[in-house]
């Protein structure tokens, strides 16, 4: 692996830290996430690590918000219970 490409994927945010960026930086309040998660309830539980992205949100995600698959569809740590 290269040097440049090591470097991106250290760099590289996990799926809900990228999300809660640009979430920030549109403006953007969790309700707002509804109709790309499909529910309020899912929301929230994403955003608090308590269920991973689906394939379809990953899909809404990039294509609503334009957020790199490449940060999408890391693999991220839920909370623990």
């Amino acid at each position: 692996m290269s040097n440049t490409k090591s470097r991106r994927l250290f760099d590289s945010p996990d799926p809900i830290e990228a999300i809660k960026f640009r979430m920030e930086q549109q403006g953007l309040a969790a309700a707002d996430l509804v109709p790309i998660f499909g529910q309020r309830s899912r929301v929230s539980e994403v955003l608090n690590r308590k269920r991973k992205l689906s394939m379809s949100m990953i899909r809404n995600l990039h294509a609503q918000l334009n957020i790199p698959l490449e940060s999408l569809i890391m693999d991220y740590q839920l909370a623990s219970s």
